[in-house]
Protein backbone atom coordinates (compact mmCIF):
# COMPACT_ATOMS: atom_id res chain seq x y z
CA UNK A 1 0.00 0.00 0.00
CA UNK A 2 1.66 3.10 -1.35
CA UNK A 3 1.48 6.44 0.96
CA UNK A 4 2.48 9.98 0.58
CA UNK A 5 3.43 12.78 3.43
CA UNK A 6 2.85 16.38 3.07
CA UNK A 7 3.69 18.49 5.69
CA UNK A 8 1.33 21.78 5.68
CA UNK A 9 3.32 24.63 7.69
CA UNK A 10 1.10 26.52 10.26
CA UNK A 11 1.63 29.67 12.44
CA UNK A 12 5.19 30.00 13.52
CA UNK A 13 6.46 26.32 13.66
CA UNK A 14 3.44 24.37 13.45
CA UNK A 15 3.25 21.70 11.37
CA UNK A 16 -0.09 19.75 10.05
CA UNK A 17 0.58 16.44 8.85
CA UNK A 18 -1.84 15.41 5.79
CA UNK A 19 -1.22 11.53 5.05
CA UNK A 20 -2.24 10.46 1.36
CA UNK A 21 -3.30 7.22 -0.20
CA UNK A 22 -2.06 8.06 -3.67
CA UNK A 23 -4.17 5.52 -5.19
CA UNK A 24 -7.36 6.16 -3.57
CA UNK A 25 -6.99 10.24 -3.53
CA UNK A 26 -8.00 10.34 0.39
CA UNK A 27 -5.83 11.67 3.23
CA UNK A 28 -5.42 11.75 7.26
CA UNK A 29 -5.41 14.84 8.45
CA UNK A 30 -2.91 15.05 12.21
CA UNK A 31 -3.39 18.35 14.16
CA UNK A 32 -5.26 20.90 12.34
CA UNK A 33 -4.35 24.18 14.45
CA UNK A 34 -4.99 25.90 10.93
CA UNK A 35 -8.05 24.98 8.89
CA UNK A 36 -7.85 27.76 5.95
CA UNK A 37 -4.51 26.04 5.61
CA UNK A 38 -5.05 22.52 5.82
CA UNK A 39 -8.34 23.23 3.68
CA UNK A 40 -6.21 25.00 1.06
CA UNK A 41 -3.89 22.20 0.76
CA UNK A 42 -6.17 19.52 0.98
CA UNK A 43 -7.72 20.86 -2.32
CA UNK A 44 -4.31 22.11 -4.27
CA UNK A 45 -3.25 17.84 -3.52
CA UNK A 46 -7.26 16.99 -4.81
CA UNK A 47 -7.41 14.82 -1.68
CA UNK A 48 -10.57 13.56 0.43
CA UNK A 49 -10.04 13.89 3.92
CA UNK A 50 -10.72 10.18 5.32
CA UNK A 51 -10.40 10.79 9.35
CA UNK A 52 -8.93 13.56 11.35
CA UNK A 53 -6.79 12.64 14.12
CA UNK A 54 -6.22 14.93 17.49
CA UNK A 55 -3.24 13.98 19.50
CA UNK A 56 -3.92 16.72 22.36
CA UNK A 57 -6.31 19.66 23.46
CA UNK A 58 -3.99 22.82 21.94
CA UNK A 59 -5.34 25.02 20.10
CA UNK A 60 -2.62 25.30 17.47
CA UNK A 61 -3.56 21.31 16.72
CA UNK A 62 -7.40 21.69 17.05
CA UNK A 63 -8.11 25.06 15.98
CA UNK A 64 -8.80 24.07 12.31
CA UNK A 65 -11.14 20.99 12.96
CA UNK A 66 -14.50 22.88 12.47
CA UNK A 67 -13.50 24.58 8.88
CA UNK A 68 -12.86 21.07 7.94
CA UNK A 69 -15.66 19.67 9.04
CA UNK A 70 -17.75 22.25 7.20
CA UNK A 71 -16.26 20.85 4.03
CA UNK A 72 -15.65 16.64 5.18
CA UNK A 73 -18.26 15.31 7.12
CA UNK A 74 -15.50 12.49 8.40
CA UNK A 75 -14.77 11.10 11.94
CA UNK A 76 -12.59 13.02 14.56
CA UNK A 77 -10.71 11.06 16.21
CA UNK A 78 -9.07 12.32 19.90
CA UNK A 79 -7.98 11.55 23.09
CA UNK A 80 -10.50 10.54 25.34
CA UNK A 81 -8.96 11.98 28.25
CA UNK A 82 -9.27 15.78 27.42
CA UNK A 83 -12.67 17.74 25.67
CA UNK A 84 -11.82 18.25 22.42
CA UNK A 85 -15.65 19.93 20.49
CA UNK A 86 -16.07 18.37 17.38
CA UNK A 87 -14.17 14.99 18.28
CA UNK A 88 -16.16 12.48 17.48
CA UNK A 89 -14.67 8.87 18.41
CA UNK A 90 -12.45 8.90 22.15
CA UNK A 91 -9.38 7.22 22.23
CA UNK A 92 -7.17 5.33 24.64
CA UNK A 93 -4.12 3.49 24.99
CA UNK A 94 -4.06 0.32 22.92
CA UNK A 95 -7.09 1.26 20.75
CA UNK A 96 -6.66 0.90 17.05
CA UNK A 97 -7.95 3.15 14.70
CA UNK A 98 -9.02 1.46 11.23
CA UNK A 99 -9.29 4.03 8.25
CA UNK A 100 -10.41 2.96 5.11
CA UNK A 101 -7.31 2.57 2.73
CA UNK A 102 -4.85 2.70 5.26
CA UNK A 103 -2.82 0.78 7.62
CA UNK A 104 -4.50 0.19 11.37
CA UNK A 105 -2.95 2.66 13.88
CA UNK A 106 -2.52 1.73 17.49
CA UNK A 107 -3.01 4.38 20.19
CA UNK A 108 -0.14 5.07 22.77
CA UNK A 109 -1.24 6.89 25.72
CA UNK A 110 1.76 9.51 26.73
CA UNK A 111 0.96 11.94 29.12
CA UNK A 112 2.98 14.37 29.97
CA UNK A 113 2.67 18.15 27.58
CA UNK A 114 -0.76 17.11 28.78
CA UNK A 115 -2.64 14.75 31.09
CA UNK A 116 -4.58 13.21 27.91
CA UNK A 117 -2.11 13.47 25.05
CA UNK A 118 -1.76 10.63 22.91
CA UNK A 119 -0.22 9.29 19.80
CA UNK A 120 -1.25 7.50 16.74
CA UNK A 121 1.49 4.46 15.89
CA UNK A 122 1.55 2.47 12.45
CA UNK A 123 2.44 1.61 9.19
CA UNK A 124 6.08 2.74 10.45
CA UNK A 125 5.60 6.31 11.34
CA UNK A 126 4.17 7.73 14.71
CA UNK A 127 2.53 10.72 14.89
CA UNK A 128 3.32 12.07 18.41
CA UNK A 129 2.46 15.41 18.69
CA UNK A 130 4.24 17.53 21.09
CA UNK A 131 5.24 15.01 23.16
CA UNK A 132 8.58 14.41 21.59
CA UNK A 133 10.11 16.43 18.93
CA UNK A 134 13.56 16.10 16.60
CA UNK A 135 16.41 16.81 19.50
CA UNK A 136 14.16 17.54 22.20
CA UNK A 137 10.67 17.08 23.94
CA UNK A 138 7.64 18.95 24.71
CA UNK A 139 6.64 21.15 28.25
CA UNK A 140 5.61 20.16 31.01
CA UNK A 141 2.10 22.02 30.94
CA UNK A 142 -0.01 19.42 32.59
CA UNK A 143 1.96 16.18 33.33
CA UNK A 144 5.18 15.66 36.18
CA UNK A 145 8.79 14.80 35.29
CA UNK A 146 8.03 11.41 35.78
CA UNK A 147 4.81 11.04 33.41
CA UNK A 148 6.48 12.74 30.49
CA UNK A 149 9.64 10.35 30.78
CA UNK A 150 7.71 7.29 31.32
CA UNK A 151 5.81 8.08 27.98
CA UNK A 152 9.12 8.90 26.30
CA UNK A 153 10.44 6.06 27.34
CA UNK A 154 7.71 4.00 25.97
CA UNK A 155 8.23 6.15 22.55
CA UNK A 156 12.14 4.97 22.81
CA UNK A 157 10.84 1.21 22.93
CA UNK A 158 9.41 1.16 19.66
CA UNK A 159 11.35 0.13 16.34
CA UNK A 160 14.60 1.76 15.92
CA UNK A 161 12.72 2.56 12.27
CA UNK A 162 9.95 4.56 13.12
CA UNK A 163 9.41 7.66 11.57
CA UNK A 164 8.29 10.34 13.99
CA UNK A 165 6.04 13.07 12.78
CA UNK A 166 6.42 15.65 15.71
CA UNK A 167 4.66 19.19 15.06
CA UNK A 168 7.00 21.24 15.42
CA UNK A 169 9.95 23.00 14.06
CA UNK A 170 12.23 22.90 16.86
CA UNK A 171 15.46 21.17 15.87
CA UNK A 172 17.86 23.50 15.29
CA UNK A 173 17.61 25.10 19.14
CA UNK A 174 17.19 21.56 20.53
CA UNK A 175 20.13 20.26 18.93
CA UNK A 176 22.00 23.41 20.15
CA UNK A 177 20.45 22.75 23.27
CA UNK A 178 22.01 18.83 23.36
CA UNK A 179 25.03 20.35 22.43
CA UNK A 180 25.59 22.30 26.22
CA UNK A 181 24.84 18.93 27.69
CA UNK A 182 26.81 16.41 25.61
CA UNK A 183 29.50 18.79 23.36
CA UNK A 184 31.49 15.12 22.52
CA UNK A 185 29.00 13.64 20.75
CA UNK A 186 30.24 13.13 17.59
CA UNK A 187 26.76 11.99 16.11
CA UNK A 188 25.16 15.32 17.47
CA UNK A 189 27.59 17.47 16.19
CA UNK A 190 26.83 16.08 12.90
CA UNK A 191 23.40 16.30 13.20
CA UNK A 192 23.68 19.75 14.25
CA UNK A 193 25.39 20.52 11.24
CA UNK A 194 22.98 19.18 8.89
CA UNK A 195 20.65 20.80 10.47
CA UNK A 196 21.69 24.32 10.54
CA UNK A 197 21.64 23.69 6.85
CA UNK A 198 18.85 22.27 6.35
CA UNK A 199 16.97 25.56 8.01
CA UNK A 200 19.55 28.06 6.17
CA UNK A 201 17.84 26.35 2.93
CA UNK A 202 14.72 26.77 4.40
CA UNK A 203 14.10 23.03 4.50
CA UNK A 204 12.21 20.83 6.79
CA UNK A 205 13.81 18.91 9.75
CA UNK A 206 11.05 16.77 10.26
CA UNK A 207 10.37 13.55 10.40
CA UNK A 208 13.13 12.32 12.57
CA UNK A 209 14.07 8.43 12.84
CA UNK A 210 14.06 7.13 16.28
CA UNK A 211 17.35 5.63 15.93
CA UNK A 212 18.40 9.15 15.00
CA UNK A 213 16.97 10.22 17.93
CA UNK A 214 18.20 7.90 20.67
CA UNK A 215 22.13 8.67 19.30
CA UNK A 216 21.37 12.78 19.67
CA UNK A 217 18.51 13.57 21.92
CA UNK A 218 19.15 14.26 25.46
CA UNK A 219 16.01 13.69 26.66
CA UNK A 220 16.18 9.65 25.35
CA UNK A 221 19.39 9.54 26.52
CA UNK A 222 19.21 9.79 30.42
CA UNK A 223 20.74 6.85 30.61
CA UNK A 224 24.32 7.35 28.83
CA UNK A 225 27.33 7.55 30.53
CA UNK A 226 28.12 11.38 29.19
CA UNK A 227 25.05 12.99 30.47
CA UNK A 228 24.53 11.06 33.62
CA UNK A 229 28.37 12.58 34.75
CA UNK A 230 27.13 15.74 33.24
CA UNK A 231 24.21 16.39 35.33
CA UNK A 232 25.50 14.62 38.48
CA UNK A 233 28.25 16.93 38.65
CA UNK A 234 25.94 20.10 37.68
CA UNK A 235 23.66 19.25 40.63
CA UNK A 236 26.71 17.95 43.24
CA UNK A 237 25.27 14.70 43.43
CA UNK A 238 25.71 10.95 42.22
CA UNK A 239 23.40 7.76 42.45
CA UNK A 240 20.82 10.02 40.65
CA UNK A 241 18.03 8.38 39.11
CA UNK A 242 16.67 8.74 35.25
CA UNK A 243 13.70 10.33 36.41
CA UNK A 244 16.11 12.81 38.13
CA UNK A 245 17.98 13.40 35.57
CA UNK A 246 15.24 13.81 33.12
CA UNK A 247 13.79 16.83 35.27
CA UNK A 248 17.26 18.85 35.54
CA UNK A 249 17.22 18.40 31.58
CA UNK A 250 13.99 19.49 31.22
CA UNK A 251 14.24 22.74 33.27
CA UNK A 252 17.43 23.84 31.85
CA UNK A 253 15.94 23.60 28.34
CA UNK A 254 12.81 26.02 29.54
CA UNK A 255 15.31 29.01 30.67
CA UNK A 256 17.56 27.64 27.21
Amino acid sequence: MRHDMLGIPAFQDNYIWLYINPDKRTGIIVDPGDGLAALNAVRAQDIQVAAIFITHHHADHTGGIARLLDSFRVPVYGPQQEFIPHVTHTLSEGETVLVPGFSPFRVLSIPGHTKGHIAFYGAGLLFCGDTLFAGGCGRLFEGTPAMLFNSLQKIKALSPETLLYCAHEYTQKNLAFALTIEPNNLNLQTRYAEVCLQRKKNQPTVPSLLSLEHATNPFLRTDAAAIISHVSLALGRNNISEVDIFTALRLWKNNF
